[in-house]
């Protein structure tokens, strides 16, 4: 069995191994040369986050789902290029408003610069997403569009926070669909509309992208609590050290104080504190929230939600024919489920 792709993704199929080996080689080279600037200090800043690496998942979904018409179309690379350099953009934005110290296990641009350089290299990064995209058609710039005010409008939603009367833990979920969801819904059509697909599969690959991508990101949340490797390329935690809200402390404060549950009242003192570095022992409090919380049922509901969403997502493909390209899809399912193991 050969492992190509994030995840540890298995490709039994040979014709599509290579398809995907083809196309991910074309991705890279068109990442480095859409990263080079006539001006050089540019060029360091806009490769400094693709140089650390990455996953490439948004391209992956690109080829993988162009192999349900044309995967050689001309279109089909340059998109996948387009959603990477999206997304890379983002991040660059994300690490500002977030004060973020590392990306992608180096420090980032925006500690490296200073915020300014950093917000002017996601723009930069935007710019020739943009110029790309112009070449592939305006049915292909208006789904850009679509996707990218959606996105943007999730960063907004997280910032103002959930509305008077809103369920937090919905409003997380609106925030991922918009963040997340929305990129990675936009490759898989990309990848369907620029290799001739059906339109009609070009549908269910959308609503697969869409649900896997909240997948993979709630699967992220859990990680960040329970993992205690450097996976995310974050030291383990520290979306909790930061008062980032993900599901798992979103789920334990949906409920009332038990007692009854070994840690929770205490959990929920320590979290109350927070874990500013200026407060007195605040690196001891911070591992003993992170203990308790991989113990407490709040950590368990997150994985079956996510469970819920990777099943939702293979659900979507049940009226694609079979082929190597679907199982690699349903194979993407059961990596969100080893992921949060």
């Amino acid at each position: 069995m050969t492992v190509v792709g994030p995840f540890g993704l298995s490709m039994q199929d040979q014709a599509l191994q290579a398809d995907v080996h083809l196309g991910m080689a074309g991705v890279e080279q068109a990442l480095s040369e859409a990263t080079k600037s006539d001006v050089p200090f540019i060029t360091v800043t806009a490769q400094h986050l693709l140089d650390a690496g990455g996953k490439r998942f948004r391209p992956l979904l690109v080829l993988l789902a162009a192999q349900f018409g044309d995967p050689n179309a001309p279109g089909v690379v340059p998109s996948a290029v387009v959603v990477e350099l999206t997304h890379l953009a983002t991040l660059y934005h994300d690490d500002v408003m977030d004060e973020a110290l590392m990306r992608r296990s180096t420090v980032s641009a925006n500690v490296r610069w200073d915020n300014s350089v950093a917000i002017l290299t996601g723009d930069f990064l935007f710019s020739r997403a943009s110029k790309i995209l112009s070449g592939l058609g305006p049915e292909a710039v208006r789904l850009q569009a679509d996707a990218f005010e959606r996105l943007v409008t999730g960063q907004i939603q997280e910032t103002a926070g959930p509305r008077p009367g809103q369920d937090p833990v919905q409003h997380y979920l609106e925030v991922l669909s918009g963040k997340t969801g929305s990129l990675i819904a936009v490759s898989c059509r990309f990848g369907a509309l620029l290799s001739g697909a059906d339109p009609q599969v070009a549908d269910v690959l959308t609503q697969y992208g869409e649900r896997i991508g909240i997948a993979f990101q709630l699967a992220d949340d859990i990680l960040d609590i329970a993992s205690d490797s450097e996976e995310s390329g974050k030291t383990p935690g520290t979306d909790l050290r930061e008062g980032v809200p993900t599901l798992p402390v979103l789920l334990l404060r949906a409920t009332e104080p038990d007692p009854s549950v070994p840690g929770d009242l205490r959990l929920r003192e320590l979290l109350d504190q927070g874990f500013d570095p200026a407060l007195p022992d605040a690196d001891e409090r911070h591992a003993e929230a992170l203990r308790l919380l991989r113990a407490h049922p709040a950590l368990t509901q997150a994985r079956e939600h996510t469970l819920r969403y990777s099943e939702d997502a293979r659900e979507q493909l049940g009226s694609l024919p079979d082929c190597p390209a679907k199982s690699a899809l349903e194979g993407l399912c059961d990596a969100v489920a080893l992921r949060t193991m």
